[in-house]
């Protein structure tokens, strides 16, 4: 936990109804208090907090696993007590985790001899994993400029600007220069075309994505792969490739085993891939305890199955958003399963007043802005997992319907008070007035996206 100093209201308390019943003094809100209380009312006072928050089965921003089968659950919790990364003293966690990144290693083709094992290791994130990752392309390119007798200080790393935000932490912390390729509205992922040109002596790797956080589509690693092997073979450089596969990772190679991504790709040296999003498990502290229970409960047959259905429910989501004739659909079938969508006209209205109205039956699905060079597309993002079935998918639909007419009706009740201070001779500024409050409805908001 890192704390720093910022000023509050040290006056604030908390309250709780329910934990009355055992202490009915307040609760200093930002400092601990002088006494216990009973372990009834801690508990209930923070209970009550945590009901506020939003429900983490309809928050569809997210690509993080919601529910796992009890037994996965368990096994989690009975591994919260131990610090596995001491692998002294817990070396049946430590080759659990073995197991499960030469299971991955497989998955994703590593050239792995019978008698070998795969090199990798897990993170509490692919935030953590990228770090590394950066880190030793960093390191490789750095020691080989030095026996070349080259200068090594100003590295950089090609993405797209459509990369997950660590990217940018990743050359923030350990001063690398990001050469990001800007976007074209329609094309919303990395060209590899531009992205190899960007390429130099100091670019320390390429990094291409397997499932774009934006519209889940997958970036054409093969084409990468085979221009860089080119442009290498030209220069006598040795730029390598990372993919970030921290979504896609767990569903190509189920849907799409032909698909070249991974490392029969002879540029791709190193992968990311998330177990809390697409492996299924839970984020946090014995994760690779329920990843290792998920593997081997599901099996090859299991993920594929898991994974088609989700992409079958994503396609009868976009059949029904299709079907209002209100948005056009930015997200492709093959990627990972969740669906894009931007309004065809948002002149009265944005997916940013959609997105808010949302709120109020439940949902939580992000509206944001595209990043460079495609800033003036708006979109909303509906991202499916697991656990959101067709039932889900119909009531969603439903309440994006009556929104959409609500603030249809707003826009038209907005136009006919315009009229009318009109006809009533109002002065211009009155006019002015109404017209700006009219164009506020559909707001110049912007968002960031997870």
């Amino acid at each position: 936990m890192v704390i720093s100093h910022a000023s509050s209201s040290a006056g604030e308390a908390v309250y709780s109804t329910f934990s009355s019943r055992y202490v009915r003094e307040e609760l200093p809100r930002y400092r601990m208090p002088e006494g216990s209380i009973p372990k009834e009312a801690a508990y209930q006072i923070i209970s009550d907090e945590l009901m506020l928050d939003g429900n983490p089965r309809l928050n569809l921003a997210s690509f993080v696993t919601t529910w796992m089968e009890p037994e996965c659950g368990k096994l989690m919790m009975d591994s919260v007590n131990k610090n596995y990364v001491d692998m002294d003293e817990y070396p049946v966690t430590t080759e659990l985790q073995n197991r499960c990144v030469n299971m991955i290693a497989h998955l994703f083709n590593a050239p792995i001899g019978e008698d070998e094992t795969a090199i990798g290791v897990s993170t509490v994130g692919s935030s953590e994993a990228i770090m590394l990752a950066g880190l030793a392309f960093k390191r490789k390119w750095a020691n080989k400029m030095k026996e070349q007798g080259k200068p090594c200080d100003k590295p950089n790393i090609v993405t797209g600007a459509n990369v997950q935000v660590c990217w940018e932490k990743f050359a923030r912390y350990f001063e690398v220069e990001l050469k990001e390729v800007k976007l074209t509205e329609g094309y919303y992922v990395m060209d590899p075309k531009k992205a190899v040109e960007m390429v130099d002596e100091n670019t320390i790797c390429v990094a291409a994505i397997l499932g774009s956080t934006l519209t889940g589509e997958y970036e054409d690693v093969k084409l990468l792969n085979d221009l860089l092997v080119a442009k290498n073979k030209e220069t006598g450089w040795d730029v390598p490739i990372h993919v970030d596969a921290a979504s896609g990772g767990f569903i190509a190679p189920f849907l799409q085993p032909e698909l070249e991504w991974d490392f029969r790709l002879p540029l791709v040296k190193s992968i990311n891939v998330s177990g809390h999003k697409y492996g299924l498990v839970y984020p946090g502290v014995g994760w690779i305890i329920a990843q290792y229970y998920q593997l081997i409960r599901l099996g090859f047959e299991g993920y594929k199955h898991i994974m088609e259905n989700c992409k079958l429910n994503a396609a009868v989501l976009k059949e029904g958003i299709d079907a209002t004739g209100r948005f056009d659909v930015l997200s492709k079938a093959d990627g990972v399963p969740l669906v894009a969508i931007r309004l065809k006209d948002s002149t009265n209205f944005s997916v940013f007043d959609i997105s808010e109205n949302l709120r109020r039956f439940g949902w939580i699905v992000p509206a944001y802005t595209m990043p460079a060079d495609a800033e003036h597309v708006a979109v909303l993002r509906i991202v499916i997992r697991e656990d959101f079935n067709r039932s889900l998918a119909q009531r969603l639909l439903a309440d994006i319907n009556k929104i959409v007419g609500e603030l249809d009706a707003h826009a038209v009740h907005a136009i006919k008070l315009s009229t009318a201070a009109a006809a009533e001779g109002a002065s211009k500024s009155t006019v002015d007035a109404v017209t700006e409050a009219f164009k506020g409805l559909a707001g110049n908001k912007k968002a960031g996206v997870c």
